[in-house]
């Protein structure tokens, strides 16, 4: 299947890329770059790219596309409250209009990354694709108003499908160090703590960014009657856990490493635990890695690759990577690629 992919130079872009590229897949990618050179390790084998801002993409750009996966957003709570109004131009409205293009191109299958971040304060019992959408930030909220834009917009031609992808951790060549077990292990490896600063009660559902790749992979084999405008939950009820059992899974990985959960923010309001039954049962998607998987592997890459603190505090780091953009004039105000002058 001809494939684009947007944010194919990002966290999970990088990683999605080879793992469609081994389904037999002709990949191709869609970046503005900002985050092209935040590589740890190896350089990455970029597919062909369109060098393009996600607000400005057309339907000629899509044609002679069968799909299209897309994962461009500005991806950060912090990032979501400091330029909410930024979050969602790109976030909602250059989805929405992403997708209006495919459908005028006749591209026949929509793959959208949505969050499980959608049900907000969920309570304790986990939630299945049918519960009630609570989204407590403007990122969450973004995602919301996509999946209901987009599904309007469903018919016998055009098949959105949105994975409510669980907060992924992992390695990748395009690093992000500000998503939790990512974050943990990396401080733990720089200083030898391992710091929660809520009180380490909120639930959260995490799953690997080579588990998410697969569940991609999955929505482009089944066929379009099973997956035509519906949700699925991607990750493992077995990372379902606390964010003081995440930071445990970490001091067991990390060698002399100590826990310090100081509850200097309370009780994070966001949690919620997740069931992730209907990709398995109609997809066959069983996601793999454990959160233990998860931290040994970082932990390995990031001393094999010699992890700076500064390249995990401002390379690694979206809000502080996006404001050194800005403070060196690469980005202007409305988070868009400035051209160097000729």
């Amino acid at each position: 299947m001809r494939v684009l992919v947007t944010g194919h130079q990002g966290y999970l872009g990088t990683v999605m890329v080879p793992a469609l590229r081994a389904h037999g897949h002709d990949v191709t990618g869609l970046d503005s770059g900002l985050f092209a050179d935040c590589v740890l390790g190896t350089e990455p084998d970029d597919p062909p790219t369109l060098r393009l801002d996600l607000r400005d993409v057309t339907a000629s750009h899509l044609t002679g596309f069968e799909a299209v996966i897309h994962l461009a957003a500005l991806s950060n709570d912090p990032l979501g409250y400091l330029e909410p109004q930024i979050t969602y131009e790109i976030n909602h409205e250059a989805s929405v209009r992403l997708a209006r293009c495919a459908k005028t191109a006749g591209v026949r299958r929509f793959l959208y990354a949505s969050t499980c971040s959608v049900y907000g304060a969920a309570g304790p019992d986990p939630v299945d694709e049918n519960a009630p959408l609570r989204p407590l930030t403007p990122y969450a909220e973004s995602k919301v108003r996509v999946e209901d834009d987009v599904a309007a917009m469903a018919d016998s031609g055009f098949s959105p499908v949105f994975l409510r992808n669980a907060t992924a951790f992992g390695f990748s060549p395009r690093l992000r160090a500000d998503i939790v077990l990512n974050n943990l292990v990396g401080h733990a490896v720089l200083t030898g703590k391992v710091k929660v600063l809520s009180d380490g009660t909120p639930w959260r559902p995490l799953v690997h960014t080579r588990d998410i790749a697969q569940a991609f992979a999955r929505c482009l084999e089944v066929s379009a009657e099973t997956v035509h405008c519906r949700a699925f939950n991607v990750g493992s009820e077995m990372n379902n856990q606390t964010v003081a059992e995440i930071a445990q899974a970490v001091v067991d990985t990390v060698p002399d490493s100590t826990l310090m959960i100081t509850g200097k923010y309370g009780s994070d309001p966001r949690s919620y635990r997740v069931d992730f039954g209907a990709a398995r049962a109609d997809l066959g998607f069983e996601a793999k890695w454990s959160v233990a998987d998860g931290a040994a592997e970082l932990y390995e890459q990031y001393t094999l690759a010699g992890l700076t603190a500064v390249d995990f505090d401002e390379r690694f780091t979206r809000l502080a990577r996006l404001e050194m953009l800005r403070r060196t004039g690469a980005l202007d105000d409305s988070m868009r690629r400035v051209t160097p002058a000729a």
